[in-house]
């Protein structure tokens, strides 16, 4: 998982195995907080974008565990069997620009 820079516009993870069979993916809150404020056990949309241009809605929660800390979990069920993804394929979030320079959230591609 990357987004060791300040300041970084995405953030990105390779799927392990478990991953893809629960067709989520996990990401340490550390890596994604520049991106979403934590708030435990509450869901997220994030309006997605394709590399091929088609827009998807997914589902995200937030929560604490005390082995790993706070974690973000991220529902890609549909988008898992449609692009037939597998374990060490990569997924790269990357915010995108919503107007002139305004960036949003939960606008990715």
């Amino acid at each position: 998982m990357e987004n060791q820079e300040q300041g970084k516009q995405s953030f990105s993870s390779r799927l392990t195995q478990n991953e893809v069979e629960d067709r989520i993916i996990l990401f340490s809150y550390a890596v994604v907080a520049e991106f979403f404020e934590f708030q435990e056990d509450r869901m997220f949309y994030m309006d997605v974008m394709d590399s091929l241009g088609k827009e998807w809605t997914f589902v995200g929660s937030f929560y604490t565990n005390q082995e790993v800390g706070n974690y973000v979990s991220i529902n890609l069920l549909q988008f898992f069997t449609e692009k037939g993804l597998k374990p060490n394929d990569e997924v790269i979030f990357t915010k995108r620009p919503q107007g002139e320079d305004e960036w949003t959230w939960k606008k990715f591609k």
